[in-house]
């Protein structure tokens, strides 16, 4: 393992005060790798979401320690996409990946070449100008993460961006999202419910469990056969592996 983008020590976090006390994370320890894809899988609830909002320096820990890695700000230089494309409606779908630009340079002018190579890039360039009412669910949150990517962040959160498509148009969607990470280098955590998604996306994977949540398992995805990885992260839920073994692990609510 390389040098570490951000890494959480011995962090826990307590909602309500006094008698009405929620402890979410208990002792939660992690390291995020530089260029790497670290995905949290998790039960609803256990706190995936609330990982990812400490990582991004939108809410401190009641305890323990958060270190960034060298030169990397907290919401200057991270950036959180959620399930939901935010995409501006007035704006053509290259206006919207420009404001991205924009955000990053701090300028109302932005090089329209730059725009363009973002586009082909990520195989968006034939919706340049198409606005986001014209646009399937999937299309838009493509055009969501290459706007977060326009930014040029040193850490990508995604909470489950995915989660509102349909299957067909998830599956190809984690495929595009692998391979533009790879393309682009950027490093990445992110929230999931669904093992094949994980499995696709995912260098590192860590599963949380236990009350208050911690990491209770930590594979890296090159050193196993995909079978084998999936066997023992479904013995991580406490799920046995059967021919109906349904790979989203998670089904009902939000995560905390």
């Amino acid at each position: 393992m390389g040098a570490a983008a951000v890494t959480l020590i011995d962090v826990t976090k307590v909602y309500g005060h006094r008698r009405r006390q929620r402890v979410v994370l208990g002792g939660l320890s992690l390291t995020v790798p530089v260029g790497a894809v670290t995905v949290l899988l998790g039960p609803s609830g256990i706190g995936k979401s609330t990982v990812l909002r400490i990582l991004a320096g939108l809410e401190a820990p009641t305890s323990g320690e958060v270190q960034y890695g060298a030169g990397l700000i907290p919401r200057r230089d991270i950036r959180l996409v959620f399930q939901e494309p935010s995409l501006l409606p007035w704006l053509t779908v290259a206006d919207n990946v420009a404001l991205g630009l924009r955000f990053r340079v701090n300028r109302e002018r932005v090089d329209p070449s730059v725009v363009e190579q973002l586009l082909e890039r990520s195989g968006l360039r034939d919706l340049a100008s198409a606005l986001p009412s014209m646009l399937s669910g999937g299309q838009a949150q493509r055009v969501n993460l290459v706007r977060a990517l326009a930014t040029a962040p040193a850490l990508l959160l995604l909470d489950e961006p995915f989660a509102a498509l349909d299957p067909p148009t998830r599956r190809n969607s984690q495929q595009w999202l692998r391979e533009l990470v790879r393309d682009v280098g950027v490093t990445a955590v992110l929230v999931t419910h669904d093992l094949d998604e994980a499995l696709t996306v995912g260098d590192q994977l860590l599963l949380l469990g236990g009350q208050p949540a911690r990491v209770i398992g930590q594979w890296w995805v090159s050193e196993h056969e995909a079978a084998e990885l999936r066997r023992n992260v479904l013995e991580g839920y406490g799920v046995a592996e059967t021919a109906d073994a349904v790979p989203r692990l998670a089904f009902a609510g939000r995560d905390t």
